[in-house]
Formats: C-alpha cells, sequence, structure tokens
C-alpha cells in the first residue's frame, strides 16, 4: 500500500502532453467533452476542443452555402457578359464549369475545417480565429449583396 507521502508527489506532477496534430478527437474517430479551456492558466494558449458550438457550426454552414451561391451568382455574371477577375478561378472556367465549382467549394471546404478546429487561436491582442470566421462571414454577405446588384444592372440592359 502506498503510503501519503508518494501520494502527495503524484499530485504535483504535471501529467498534461502535447495534442498531436492529427488527434483522434479531431478527426472523430474518439469522441469527448472539452468544451472550452479546463484550466485559467491555459487562457490565451491555443485550446483544440471536442464539442464545438453550436454558433460556430452555424458559421461555417452560412459561410459554406454563401461560397455556393457565389459560385451560382458568378457562373450567372459570367452568362451576362461579366468577367472573372481571379485569374485562377478565370482558368478553372475556361477549363470546365464544374472544375470551377467543385475546386472552389474544395478550398472552401478545406479552409473552413482548418479555421474550426483552431478557432480558439489568438492572432493578435484580443483577435482569435473563430472573429476571423466572422468576418469573412460578413465578406461573403456583402460579397452576395453586390453580386445580386450586378445581376440587376445586368437585367436591365
Amino acid at each position: 500500500m502506498a503510503n501519503a507521502t508518494e501520494i502527495s508527489n503524484n499530485r504535483n506532477q504535471d501529467r498534461r502532453q502535447d495534442i498531436p496534430f492529427f488527434c483522434p478527437f479531431h478527426l472523430g474517430i474518439k469522441t469527448g467533452r472539452r468544451i472550452g479551456e479546463r484550466r485559467a492558466v491555459d487562457r490565451g494558449e491555443p485550446v483544440y476542443v471536442d464539442c464545438y458550438a453550436g454558433h460556430l457550426m452555424l458559421c461555417t454552414i452560412a459561410i459554406l452555402f454563401l461560397s455556393i451561391g457565389d459560385a451560382f451568382f458568378t457562373l450567372n455574371l459570367l452568362a451576362h457578359g461579366g468577367e472573372e477577375l481571379n485569374w485562377f478561378m478565370a482558368i478553372l472556367i475556361e477549363d470546365s464549369v464544374e472544375k470551377f465549382v467543385v475546386f472552389k467549394l474544395a478550398l472552401t471546404s478545406m479552409a473552413l475545417i482548418l479555421l474550426v478546429v483552431h478557432h480558439n487561436v489568438q492572432l493578435i491582442g484580443g483577435m482569435r480565429v473563430r472573429h476571423l470566421k466572422y468576418m469573412v462571414l460578413i465578406g461573403y454577405s456583402v460579397l452576395i449583396g453586390y453580386e445580386l446588384y450586378l445581376l440587376e444592372l445586368a437585367a436591365t440592359y
């Protein structure tokens, strides 16, 4: 049987380990319960969680749907005589419309996965990656509004 001094020494050990890049919890192989920082001393450090907040998933899904809308409206604008200003996407559109849509959605999805996984990482000052996601959502919303305005202009001519 262990004596009291051995037990107290075990309690002082720091058993935390670094999280591997491809963690089974991030890949969905294992499910966990961690939703935020566990200790006050961890504040300001990148924290990876097992369960993501509903508003974070709603923002992600909204960005994905806005990206789909952007692809649709871009193709409509091109059909009305518009021009794609992004040279990389212009090359994809010239090659194949399907390739453009698939590549655009794949890039957006991969970026969103990285932003969701690292949503608690602090960038500059108090700004975290999750704030960057909300800025992307606002930017996409403004872009969709602008594309709708351009489609309305194109319909009048």
